[in-house]
């Protein structure tokens, strides 16, 4: 995921990088699951696909924090 990419999603909306995540997850449900009934062509995919996931679990929890903080104040 190129820097520029990164800047837009992580200023997505909590609900859109929810939506986001439900998705990459799914995918990457798919892939693994490929995998172990056949090899997979690129399985370096599946490496990048579990990052993304990451990422977007840490930019859903930091709008998360940050609205929580809000509530507070």
């Amino acid at each position: 995921m190129k820097a520029k990419d990164r800047e837009v999603k992580k200023s997505l909306s909590l609900a859109e990088l929810s939506g986001e995540l439900h998705q990459s997850r799914e995918k990457l449900f798919k892939l693994q699951l490929k995998h172990r009934v056949a090899p997979l062509a690129n399985p370096l995919e599946l490496r990048s696909l579990r990052r993304h996931v990451a990422r977007l679990k840490t930019w859903v929890g930091e709008k998360q924090s940050l609205s929580r903080a809000e509530e507070t104040k």
